[in-house]
């Protein structure tokens, strides 16, 4: 027999903070779970259709206090959103993503209301990154339209699929931005230094962006690659310009990170940014 949670404090109709003797406090929710309940009622687990714990105190404080702002059929969508990311990506998320996911849309929401838009500059960078989360993301904003009535914009389908990659990784979404932002500031750097406009649709930048995560992630990690010391003479001899901006590139990489960036990870931007131009000039 399954052990029963008992209410500690309803939030609304349909979310509650319950005691649990594994769990400890935990947050369900279900349509009208907390209707009629007082602290110390037992709740059946067949009217718990979400459950979640939120550890933190200032996060259930936080959460709280959302709640307190949105009204029930707004928690219904939420709950059917979270659900749907679950199936979705078909492994644990961070807890946190109840909290940060919630107060994101209710904001948007509310500044739609207002009638105030907020561009997204990340947004093809975002697509590009995390497309499966991207594609979720979309969902999302469909559930929203659908069941709400209103249609956000294509940038938040971007901030959407952020908070899902914080989630599923369980990266602080502060570091999720960071990447996103040094990406879009180095993108920046070689349009700039090759006086060109990369064609954001094309393979090529996809596989720069692809090239540009990756070699952030080992960076940060502290992992090598493995180093040709002919190649980056023949790469430093025949394409000087694309050497030299690769350089360039990682000074901004050290820079934002605060650690040292290694020097075959030179070679290999060298080789993207080449086909990049070439392909660039070909057309």
């Amino acid at each position: 027999m399954k052990e029963s949670f008992f209410v500690e404090k309803a939030l609304n109709n349909n979310v509650l903070i319950a005691s649990h003797s594994q769990y400890k406090e935990v947050v369900l929710i279900g349509k009208g779970i907390a209707f009629g309940k007082k602290k110390g009622d037992e709740i059946s687990t067949e009217a718990v259709e979400k459950m979640f714990l939120l550890q933190d105190a200032a996060e259930q404080e936080q959460y709280k206090q959302i709640l307190a702002h949105v009204d029930e059929t707004f928690i219904e969508v939420m709950n059917d959103i979270m659900t749907h990311i679950g199936k979705s990506v078909q492994a644990p998320l961070n807890e946190h993503i109840h909290v940060a996911l919630t107060d994101h849309i209710a904001f948007a929401l509310k500044r739609i209301q207002q009638g105030i838009q907020i561009s997204n500059p990340f947004l093809i960078e975002t697509k590009t990154l995390y497309a499966k989360e991207y594609a979720i993301a979309e969902d999302v904003i469909d559930i929203i339209h659908q069941k709400l009535g209103v249609q956000l914009p294509e940038g938040e389908v971007a901030f959407i699929a952020l908070h899902i990659h914080s989630a599923v990784t369980r990266k602080n979404l502060s570091e999720v931005n960071q990447h996103s932002q040094l990406i879009h500031q180095i993108i920046r750097v070689i349009e700039d230094s090759l006086k060109i406009e990369i064609d954001r649709e094309s393979i090529y930048y996809m596989r720069l962006i692809r090239h540009l995560h990756f070699a952030i992630d080992r960076v940060k990690k502290g992992e090598k690659v493995e180093e040709s010391v002919r190649l980056a003479d023949i790469l430093r001899n025949e394409y000087p310009m694309h050497y030299s901006l690769a350089w360039k590139v990682i000074k901004v990489m050290q820079q934002s990170l605060k650690v040292p960036v290694y020097d075959a990870e030179a070679v290999y931007l060298t080789m993207h940014l080449q086909r990049l131009t070439a392909k660039e000039e070909s057309e």
